[in-house]
């Protein structure tokens, strides 16, 4: 018995070895079983599982006609009888695995997939598209074939490396690499293809659902293809049990999507005795970032400034270029003008237009005035970035911020268009608020939150009252960097820019 266990013990470290592409030095499973009898009918009732740290791909060497034989991969069971016919064609499987989408990103969100099984291929199609904490992107095929296996659905979260897909191609567009791997599995596949492996068949939000009411997903009956285990499945699981009343209910409940998975949790009413459901939302994508994020910039001192700003000789500017617009396609609004007026007050003060590195105490002074601004989208909080405003006109700013509003509200934005920012504005007067604290975008040293423009009655000189169009900004910075006579010069400089508009005529270039 003990031998026989370190034999089992031994055979699953060397299926890991077999199977990791990061190994080169590992013997080939050949070599490995020379010498030995392959002792599986020893224990055939035991589970022999692969790795899920397993990404090499493989192929059966012969066709599998009467057996199903289960492989663990990313947490689930999936039925090789979906390789035999890709293997009887002598296609390769390949995996396409979840490509590093940018630095510092460890896992993305599945959107949404534009193949389906049993699609054809053509190389650099669009399989799927996926989202991190910064950008949306469209994941491309390297080869060309048939779509084998969808290894998760819409809503799962994928590491980077993490195998997406799995796919049937010509032997010739095989990596020699691979080719090798394929050739050296033969000899365990004609092994394995002779006896049957036991295993579940589920996908991984099914687990997860599993494993949220403590349920051991191996007990429950399933009713799906080959007895795949369905959510239904372990809702009835748990009503049976008794740790849920109503299944159907359940079953709604966890199927809505507002930001991600959710659990819900029913608490009778003392009062109506109707049952009103907490929900537990899992941030996805921007949300996430955000929360990385404003964690970081809560640990820095925040300095704040505020300062109220007349605004009419930018309405009267804003009206005169929207009633002098041939193009139907461009919209004149107060912000490009007030993100230009920024720019030329940032070229008196440049340590505005800077970045702090914390570890060795440096300061960045930017060359190029790149301006966030802060959008709210159905997606979560991004900021695009407006770049090299010191040299745009005013239109010019207009189209680009058209642009990034509009591939923003598509979830389309590129890590190019939120990347590279050196001072953010965010419009909170867009909504409807006129004042607001905001916290940095690290590591900018400063943020702008500009209120809404509003007619207020003041007072002249001589006593009499006028209407006049206020606009309340609140400048906040990095106290580590910037101290409040630097930001009050600043926030002058560019007071006059926007009370005095015809003044841009003199610096622009």
């Amino acid at each position: 018995m003990i031998a026989r266990r370190a034999w089992h013990k031994q055979a699953l470290v060397s299926g890991r070895r077999w199977l990791c592409p990061y190994t080169s030095s590992a013997p080939s499973p050949a070599t490995v079983l020379s010498g030995r009898s392959l002792p599986f009918r020893a224990f055939s009732s035991e589970l022999v599982a692969f790795s899920t740290v397993a990404s090499t791909p493989f192929r059966f060497a012969d066709p599998i006609s009467n057996c199903s034989i289960a492989y663990n991969v990313k947490r689930s069971w999936f039925s090789s009888q979906a390789m035999a016919d890709a293997t009887a064609a002598g296609n390769g499987i390949v995996d396409i695995p979840l490509a590093q989408t940018g630095e510092g990103i460890a896992e993305c969100e599945l959107l949404k997939w534009f193949v389906q099984e049993g699609d054809q291929v053509e190389e650099f199609q669009p399989l799927c598209e996926v989202q991190s904490d910064k950008a949306t992107i469209e994941i491309t095929s390297r080869y060309q074939g048939k779509v084998n296996q969808l290894l998760y659905i819409p809503g799962d979260i994928v590491k980077v490396g993490e195998i997406l897909l799995k796919m049937a191609v010509e032997e010739s567009q095989v990596p020699k690499q691979i080719s090798e791997s394929l050739e050296n599995t033969k000899s365990l596949d004609s092994e394995l293809n002779t006896q049957n492996i036991g295993g579940v068949l589920s996908t991984p939000p099914v687990r997860n659902l599993a494993k949220q009411y403590d349920i051991d997903i191996n007990e429950v009956d399933g009713t799906g293809k080959d007895g795949r285990v369905l959510k239904g499945d372990v809702l009835k699981y748990a009503a049976q049990k008794g740790i849920i009343q109503d299944p159907s209910a359940s079953l709604s409940a966890s199927s809505d999507k507002v930001l991600g998975d959710e659990k819900s949790y029913s608490h009778p009413s003392a009062e109506s005795g109707c049952n009103y459901d907490d929900k537990t939302v899992t941030l996805r994508g921007f949300q996430r970032r955000m929360v990385k994020s404003m964690s970081m910039a809560a640990k820095v001192p925040h300095f704040h400034y505020v300062e109220e700003i007349k605004c009419d000789a930018l309405v009267e500017l804003k009206q005169s270029f929207q009633s002098n617009n041939s193009d139907s396609n461009v919209k004149h609004t107060f912000l490009p003008l007030l993100i230009k007026t920024l720019s030329m007050a940032m070229g008196k003060y440049p340590l505005m237009n800077s970045c702090f590195n914390e570890e060795s105490l440096e300061v960045i002074l930017k060359g190029s005035h790149n301006i966030g601004i802060a959008m709210a989208t159905p997606y979560g909080l991004v900021v695009p970035i407006i770049k090299n405003v010191q040299s745009l006109s005013i239109l010019e700013i207009t189209k680009e911020l058209s642009r990034l509003q509009q591939v923003a509200l598509e979830n389309k934005l590129r890590p190019e268009d939120i990347s590279g920012g050196t001072i953010t504005l965010s419009n909170i007067g867009a909504i409807g608020g006129k004042y607001g604290s905001p916290l940095l975008n690290l590591p900018e040293v400063a943020i702008i939150a500009l209120g809404r423009i509003q007619k207020v009655p003041q007072f002249a000189d001589d006593g009499n009252v006028y209407p006049v169009s206020i606009m309340t900004v609140n400048i906040g910075a990095d106290h580590r960097v910037l101290d409040g006579a630097t930001v009050a010069r600043f926030c002058n400089e560019w007071k006059q820019f926007i009370q005095n508009p015809e003044l841009l005529m003199l610096h622009m270039r």
